[in-house]
């Protein structure tokens, strides 16, 4: 029987998962077919669990891939999932499929983004909306957090800035809260201390027919003078098997009423 230290050993780590997922001992050792005792044993350092049941209790507690890797090295093992950059030949297929999804919504906005919210991939769509955004804004790596939020980015002509702002802190909260992350941590931090454009108080109405937008909240966007409303979905890929790919998040933007929709098409036609 080997013993983990208990302040930084993967036992407190998985129990501080199991907590965060507020699921018992028992219940969670009923899932993946174990005992609460051994559960109990793992988490307090006096047993060292196995690879296997590692993976399996990570599955259970729906722990971010990334994070599964670490689990696996603090406990001494290697890590179970690869991590292979986008451009890596091996990622073709993946890239062609993405393009090929991104080219096939335009001309409505779509875009690509990454654990850290960096655009990976992006179509005509999105290239509209950020017409007058700040050159510094549009250097590569481009992020979409600080594209929308930032007061020289798409802040200023989000007519309901303030609800979408708060909407989308929270999602990041949310993200950090899985995820762990410092470096989401760090553009948590400087998104959310940017001062909010004079003027947005007096936006946050959705524009348009208030059925037409009572399913979801709407961001509700200038462009060229006109209004335009769109309903955001986002998509991750289903059991991954890269870290990369874990962390990849597809996300459109489908018009919000026939007004918008015709204006998109009008400007590719």
């Amino acid at each position: 029987m080997t013993t983990v230290a208990l302040d930084t050993g993967v036992g407190p780590l998985l129990r501080s998962w199991r907590q965060q997922r507020r699921i018992s001992q028992l219940e969670l050792a009923l899932r993946a077919d174990s005992s609460a005792r051994h559960i109990s044993f793992i988490e307090t350092g006096r047993s060292r669990p196995s690879e296997e049941m590692i993976l399996r209790l990570a599955d259970h507690l729906d722990i971010p891939v990334r994070e599964r890797n670490a689990l696996l090295v603090l406990a001494g093992y290697a890590p179970h999932y690869a991590e292979t950059a986008l451009d890596d030949p091996a990622m073709g297929a993946l890239r062609d499929g993405m393009e090929q999804l991104l080219q096939g919504y335009d001309p409505y906005p779509a875009l690509v983004v990454d654990g850290t919210y960096t655009v990976v991939a992006a179509n005509r769509g999105i290239a509209m909306l950020l017409e007058g955004v700040a050159e510094h804004l549009l250097a590569p790596p481009l992020n979409a957090m600080r594209l929308t939020l930032h007061p020289q980015g798409l802040a200023p002509r989000i007519r309901n800035l303030r609800a979408w702002r708060a909407d989308l802190l929270a999602q990041m909260e949310r993200q950090i809260a899985l995820a762990r992350s410092a470096e989401l941590r760090e553009l948590y931090e400087e998104v959310a201390a940017y001062p909010v454009p004079e003027g947005a108080d007096g936006h946050d109405e959705p524009a348009g027919p208030p059925s037409a937008l009572s399913f979801a909240l709407p961001l509700v966007i200038e462009h060229r003078g006109r209004v335009l409303s769109f309903v955001s979905s986002i998509a991750t890929f289903n059991t991954p098997m890269d870290v990369t790919v874990a962390e990849l998040a597809i996300e459109t933007f489908l018009p919000a009423d026939q007004e918008t929709a015709s204006y998109l098409r009008s400007l590719t036609s």
